[in-house]
Parts: C-alpha cells; sequence; structure tokens
C-alpha cells in the first residue's frame, strides 16, 4: 500500500523524499501497467518532472504550500487543462486542447499537486461500466477480466494500482463511487455545488459533482480540502463555509445515529454483498452508532439528465454523429424528443427532493448503504451483448444516483471481497454541508478493517 498522503507530506516537508522521486515512481508504474489497465489517456511525463522539480525547490527554500505540495496526482479526461488534450474519451474531442485551466486543476496546481496526465473513462461520462471509450475498455486491477465500474473508471483503477496518489473524478449517478468501490477505494462526491465545476466537460449539469478518489479516506480528504470552495464564475458553486477537513477527521464525536433504508438500498442484493453490508453494519452497531430502520422516497426519473446531455451534445450530434461511440450516440438521442414542459416539471421535482430530503436527517445522521447491489462483471460479458449495457449500469449505479438527485454528500469506502477477489464498498451519505460527519464515520469504520490494506493480487 501507498504512503498516506499525509505521512508523505511530513517526509517532503523534511526533505525526506524528493518530489521529484515520487513522480519519477509513478511514471514508471504508469509505463509498466497502464499498458494492461488503459487507465490513462494522456501522460504527461515532461511537465510532471517539470511541476515536481519546482516542488523540491520551493520546498528547499521553506516556501511549503501544504499537503499536496510534490505530490503527484492525476485528473479524469473531462477536466479541461491548458494544453493538455481534453477528450472525454471520444474521438468529437480526440484533437481539443483547452486554452484555460479548470478551477479545480488552478487550486490543485496552487496546492502544489504534480499532475501527471488525464484518466480514461465512459466516453462523455454517459455511463457506469468505462467499456465504452474511443480509447477502449479500462481493466479493473484487481482482476483484469473484469470492469473498472464508470464513468470515473480509469481514475479508480489509476488510484488502486499505485499510479498516482489520487485523483479527480466527476460524478453524476454514481461516477466516482461505483468504480470506487469495484476498484477498492475511497470515492467521495461531496454536497452539490461544494468543488467547483468551471471547466469541466458536462453531463448533466443539475447533478454533476466533482470530487476525489483516492486509497483511503484521509487521503481523500486531504484532496478535498484543497478543491473545495465558492466559485463565483460558476452559476452552480454554492458560498458555503468550508471545514478543516482534515483536523476533524480523528476528533472524538457523539455516536450517531445511522438511518438504515432497506425498503429500496437493500432490495435484491447480490448474497456476498448482502453478506458483507451487514457485517459492516454490525461492525458499526459495535463502534456505538444507534441503528434505525427508516423509510424514504427514493427519486428515479431521469428526465433531467437525459434533456440535458442532449442540450449540450445537439450541435455536436447533428454535425458530426460518426465521431461518437454508437452506444454514447444512442444515449445522447434519448433526451431528443423530451416536451419543454415534462422538462420543467421533472427539474421542479429534483428541487423539490433536494429541499425534501433535508427531513430525514431530523431523525437521523447519516445514512449507511451497500454502494452496489451487485459486484463487477466482466467487459467480455457486457461487451458480447450491448443491447443489455445499459440496464446493467443502471443496476450497478441503482444506489448511487438517488444521492445526486439530492445532491447530498457521500463516499464509498472498501468494505470486503467477493468470493472470487472482486472488492465491493460501503455507501455513507450525509446531510447537505455535513462533509465532516460523512468522512468522520468512513475513516472511523475504515480504521476498524483492513479492507483498505490489502494488496492486489501480484503485489
Amino acid at each position: 500500500m501507498q504512503t498516506p498522503i499525509l505521512d508523505l507530506a511530513a517526509l517532503l516537508r523534511k526533505r525526506t523524499v524528493s518530489p521529484v522521486e515520487l513522480a519519477k515512481d509513478c511514471l514508471a508504474r504508469i509505463e509498466k501497467l497502464n499498458p494492461a489497465l488503459n487507465a490513462f489517456i494522456t501522460v504527461t511525463a515532461e511537465s510532471a518532472l517539470a511541476q515536481a522539480r519546482q516542488a523540491e525547490a520551493e520546498i528547499m527554500r521553506g516556501d511549503w504550500r501544504g499537503p499536496l505540495h510534490g505530490i503527484p496526482l492525476a485528473l479524469k479526461d473531462l477536466i479541461d487543462t491548458a494544453g493538455v488534450r481534453t477528450s472525454a474519451a471520444s474521438a468529437l474531442f480526440k484533437d481539443r486542447f483547452p486554452a484555460e485551466d479548470a478551477e479545480v486543476v488552478r487550486r490543485l496546481k496552487a496546492a502544489g499537486a504534480v499532475l501527471l496526465g488525464k484518466q480514461n473513462l465512459h466516453e462523455f461520462a454517459y455511463g457506469g461500466s468505462s467499456v465504452v471509450s474511443y480509447y477502449g475498455a479500462v481493466h479493473n486491477p484487481w482482476n483484469l477480466a473484469y470492469i473498472t465500474g464508470g464513468s470515473s473508471g480509469g481514475s479508480a483503477a489509476a488510484v488502486a494500482a499505485g499510479l498516482c496518489y489520487g485523483a479527480i473524478g466527476t460524478d453524476t449517478s454514481g461516477s466516482i463511487r461505483e468504480p470506487a468501490a469495484l476498484c477498492g477505494v475511497a470515492g467521495l462526491k461531496p454536497t452539490y455545488g461544494r468543488v467547483s465545476a468551471r471547466g469541466v466537460i458536462p453531463l448533466a449539469p443539475s447533478l454533476d459533482h466533482m470530487g476525489p478518489i483516492a486509497r483511503t479516506v484521509e487521503d481523500a480528504a486531504v484532496i478535498l480540502q484543497a478543491i473545495a470552495g465558492f466559485d463565483a464564475n460558476d452559476a452552480t458553486s454554492a458560498d458555503a463555509p468550508i471545514a478543516d477537513y482534515i483536523a476533524t477527521l480523528r476528533q472524538d464525536r457523539k455516536p450517531l445515529r445511522v438511518g438504515i433504508p432497506r425498503a429500496f438500498f437493500y432490495a435484491d442484493l447480490d448474497p456476498e454483498i448482502a453478506v458483507l453490508t451487514n457485517a459492516a453494519l454490525s461492525m458499526l452497531a459495535g463502534m456505538g452508532a444507534e441503528m434505525r430502520e427508516i423509510d424514504l422516497s427514493v427519486p428515479t426519473d431521469r428526465t433531467v439528465q437525459n434533456a440535458e446531455a442532449y442540450a449540450y451534445h445537439a450541435e455536436f450530434v447533428a454535425r458530426s454523429p460518426e465521431l461518437y461511440q454508437p452506444e454514447t450516440l444512442r444515449r445522447i438521442q434519448a433526451g431528443a424528443n423530451l416536451r419543454a414542459e415534462e422538462i420543467l416539471e421533472q427539474r421542479r421535482n429534483l428541487e423539490q427532493a433536494r429541499r425534501e430530503i433535508v427531513r430525514i436527517f431530523d431523525d437521523v445522521d447519516v445514512l449507511v448503504t451497500p454502494t452496489t447491489p451487485v459486484p463487477a462483471p466482466t467487459i467480455a460479458e457486457l461487451q458480447k451483448n450491448l443491447d443489455q449495457l445499459r440496464q446493467r449500469e443502471l443496476s450497478l449505479l441503482r444506489n448511487t444516483r438517488p444521492f445526486n438527485v439530492w445532491g447530498l454528500p457521500a463516499i464509498s469506502v472498501p468494505c470486503g471481497f467477493t468470493k472470487a477477489g472482486l472488492p465491493i464498498g460501503l455507501q455513507i451519505s450525509g446531510a447537505h454541508w455535513q462533509e465532516v460527519r460523512v468522512l468522520q464515520l468512513a475513516y472511523a469504520y475504515e480504521q476498524s478493517t483492513n479492507w483498505h490494506k490489502q494488496q492486489l493480487p501480484g503485489r
């Protein structure tokens, strides 16, 4: 397992470890492992080493910027990077070189992070398998025959395989948490509006979230600290107070009231996931949590996502439909004939759902569910029958998507492995702006288990 970011930061600050050494080590691992994983689309080795040398010089003269200074990270290839191709895993954008960095990239650079490159994904983030990509499918590092989940599949695979110390993904229906679960790492979707989406190619702006994928909850908190905050130039950004996510992680807290919404989120679970999730719930109870069975009205309509995805792509589809993967094109065109009245009604319903979910937190502090109802399928079985691909993905994303509609912060942490050796995740969510509470419980659970310490086969 890689050294935690805070421990590494201390070594970097004391000059025991060099940022250049870290960058070279990650680049060597990418060169060795990426041909099999297909996690990176673009590797920016030259600029990464230049950033590492700059970080080393700054640290040497005592100009330390914080815990990400000199730490190698990477970005989902949906996030604009000035002068570096941002393709969204599509032939449509294979020659797209943005003029400006996304706001999240600007903040990472300001924190001194070393950016290694751009990671593969499900084309235009419109799917949950990372099988549909102009650059080919992403492979799960636990077993190359299996999917990583999506759409941030390359980011989760890269973090799990130690190609970088963390990554920034996007999440519209579960695209951070689902691949994090299937790759055995931590994936955090903050509250809607907590992290700026400016400069990120959208799927559905009303549902899109940015957040970290990392080896551990603590590492995710360190990255969130750097990227969270109000952006006056982003209409979806919220001006809400930012906590000290790192300092509060280990603080003593009163036992939490844990809501268990069984009616929807625990229905039709794979038997192995059911057993491991119940074991996790028992552990939380043993840690002092008060477990409460609750009922939730769960939104399932996808009109807003379909409409907003089509709105972004309509001109591109009219001009160059052949540059899309066929399955992506089919999904985009599903929003072509929606009526304006229907779209407006569902947008009102979305806002109403975000207001109403607040009430559940009068009775509980957090919600806990399995991240996915089923484990990862193989790449071959999904590619063999593309007619069923979307339904298989929707099944994987069933438990994550409602939290995008509600706009709640949610994290997936490892909670076991199937008999086939595939990771599964536990999802913890809290009230709007309560990332601290979510991170604290996730950290406490993680530290009570060894799932995050498991080594990949052959390591």
